[in-house]
């Protein structure tokens, strides 16, 4: 099969995410013998760059604020495919870029359209009323209009069914097989240790819940440290937050966003992953811990429930204080800290391995 990837910043990934999907997904589907082709954003993706893992790469332009970025993009890839002879999928992502659905089926009638929904991101705080309204008539158009519909989650398939009547084909974010890395970058860099540091990685957005961990952590009487790994996405009042509430602290570390080798010896070294988000979709970076058999203490919003099934720890969503009782008591017990990593690793390449996801999304394109 021809199939185009339409919604995504680009790839290489370099935070995770719909990028970290998307470059995964295209990355197999090659393997698999399919021509797949992924649209790029200048801004994000170098202009030289072609071809990744054999993912054939479309650069287009955009208009790069936080605003227009995504809906320009996709308007021209659109415009894009309609130059195209032979496509036999057209694969969007997210419900902001799926508003431009109408588009193909207008310019490029017969074309088989699926849409994942990866979350309900018009609840994230960073979004203004406008751009709510847009996101959320990006939802209606994504659950009506698609031929086929993904959803990233069981709470997401619910959600479809019950309030559009729409059937939704559940089919999750993936991980790929980890392995241990010694700390040796990260040491060099950082001055990080194996077992000595509590870690988080996600984008420095209000919604991801990050000032509720530094809050906690900063009530922690413990050597230590607390590493967080990411960068902003148009939230730079917010970043200047967090450097303010850990300034004082010579225990929180602030790396950036992390790529390759370094991000892998970052998890392979970590003493206990938070997730304190309290919005999600499903989070790979939840994902990516739980595969490199790091325990994980998660904020109790139904979608880290769903990930962790019996595996996690949870706390009360939003209260800072219930999640420094829940890391004091964890930093006490190596035994469960143990247990309940190796529980995780197991359940992370059961459940949300790659082979089976692949070969579920190729069912969804051949119906």
């Amino acid at each position: 099969m021809k199939i185009y990837f339409i919604g995504q910043k680009g790839i290489p990934s370099h935070s995770g995410g719909v990028e970290k999907h998307v470059e995964d997904l295209a990355s197999c589907l090659v393997e698999r013998g399919h021509k797949v082709f992924a649209y790029t954003r200048f801004n994000y993706t170098p202009k030289r760059l072609k071809q990744f893992q054999g993912v054939r790469l479309v650069g287009l332009p955009s208009i790069p604020t936080k605003h227009l970025d995504a809906i320009s993009h996709t308007f021209l890839a659109c415009l894009h495919l309609l130059f195209q002879r032979r496509v036999d999928v057209v694969h969007f992502h997210s419900i902001g870029p799926s508003f431009w659905i109408w588009l193909v089926k207008l310019l490029k009638p017969g074309t088989r359209i699926v849409a994942t929904f990866h979350s309900r991101c018009y609840q994230h705080q960073k979004w203004g009323f406008w751009a709510r309204l847009s996101l959320k008539w990006g939802e209606k158009v994504c659950v009506k209009y698609a031929d086929r519909l993904i959803v990233v989650s069981r709470i997401l398939k619910n959600y479809v069914e019950t309030n559009y009547d729409r059937k939704a084909y559940y089919i999750p974010n993936g991980v790929l097989p980890s392995s241990y890395l010694e700390p040796d970058k990260i040491n060099e860099k950082w001055g990080l240790k194996k077992g000595d540091y509590i870690l988080n990685v996600s984008r420095l957005v209000r919604h991801k819940g990050t000032h509720y961990l530094i809050r906690a952590f900063k009530e922690l009487e413990t050597e230590k440290k607390l590493v967080l790994v990411g960068e902003g996405a148009h939230t730079d009042s917010y970043v200047r937050q967090l450097k303010q509430e850990a300034e004082g602290d010579s225990r929180i570390i602030f790396t950036g966003v992390q790529f390759n080798s370094v991000l892998k010896e970052i998890y392979s070294n970590a003493f206990l992953f938070v997730q304190p988000s309290e919005a999600e979709g499903l989070s790979i970076a939840l994902l990516e811990a739980m595969s490199y058999g790091l325990p994980v203490l998660a904020s109790d919003i139904r979608e880290n429930r769903e990930a962790l099934g019996k595996n996690g720890v949870f706390f009360e969503n939003k209260n800072h204080q219930d999640l420094a009782l829940k890391i004091k008591g964890l930093l006490s017990d190596s035994e469960f800290i143990a247990a309940t990593g190796r529980d995780n690793k197991e359940r992370a390449l059961q459940k949300y391995g790659w082979d089976n996801i692949v070969t579920e999304t190729l069912k969804v394109y051949s119906d």
